[in-house]
């Protein structure tokens, strides 16, 4: 792999650039949609923003916003926020390597990690590996900080705009996430990951007939499993 030295000054204007292009948008729709669905469930537009913000990952948001207006106990809540949100966890033990060559994100890494995002991971993992140490968190910034911004102003635009836009549109606008991480994966070329797209999208609505609480949990560790498993069953004995 090529490593390109190209100063930290251009490795953040690069990473607001391919924040840009796409991460942006999809990060403004789906949060439109989730600011939408936190005003429908009686919550402050504080309490959605602190959402967006402080758990920055959809699936624990609205999991979030809807035990809120029910007034679960907060126990409650951060353990359904924080088990939907798992998915980071693989994340960011896949992250946190490309930073170990500098010692400022090193010592800032669980702010780094409180940053992620399936769009950022998605973005830093396609260019961050061919630039050279220095420049991979000016870059990381560069992308992460285009979509809070994108976060914030989704979910206050979403929110205000509430009952202007009908419950079909809402739910759509949440759907553009995963569906721009499937759209990205689609371009892949390792064996591995198209095997785990496949199984996931015919496992994932069969298993939401058998278990909706537990179906994108599930779906995500049989297909993970399965196409290790493929993968490596397919692989030639040198």
């Amino acid at each position: 792999m090529t490593i390109a030295i190209i100063g930290q000054s251009a490795a953040f204007r690069l990473g607001v650039r391919d924040g840009l292009v796409m991460p942006f948008w999809m990060v403004l729709g789906s949060m439109i949609g989730f600011g939408s669905m936190a005003r429908d469930s009686g919550v402050s537009l504080g309490v959605a923003l602190g959402a967006s913000f402080g758990i920055w990952g959809l699936p624990g948001q609205v999991a979030m916003v809807e035990l809120f207006a029910v007034g679960l106990p907060v126990f409650a809540i951060v353990v359904a926020s924080s088990m939907a949100n798992m998915r980071f966890m693989p994340m960011c033990v896949v992250l946190m390597p490309h930073f170990r060559g500098n010692p400022t994100a090193v010592r800032w890494r669980y702010v780094l990690a409180q940053m992620l995002s399936i769009n950022i991971w998605t973005v830093f993992m396609r260019r961050g590996p061919t630039l050279a140490d220095a420049d991979r968190l000016p870059f990381y910034l560069g992308v992460s900080i285009i979509c809070l911004v994108a976060g914030g102003l989704g979910t206050t635009l979403g929110y205000e705009a509430s009952g202007l836009l009908p419950l079909y549109v809402t739910v759509s606008l949440v759907f553009l996430n995963p569906a721009y991480f499937v759209f990205v994966f689609s371009s892949v070329r390792q064996r591995n990951c198209i095997i785990a797209v496949l199984v996931g999208a015919v496992a994932g609505p069969l298993l939401y007939q058998i278990t909706p609480d537990w179906s994108v949990p599930v779906t995500g560790l049989l297909a993970g499993t399965a196409a290790f498993i493929i993968d490596k069953s397919m692989k030639v004995p040198a």
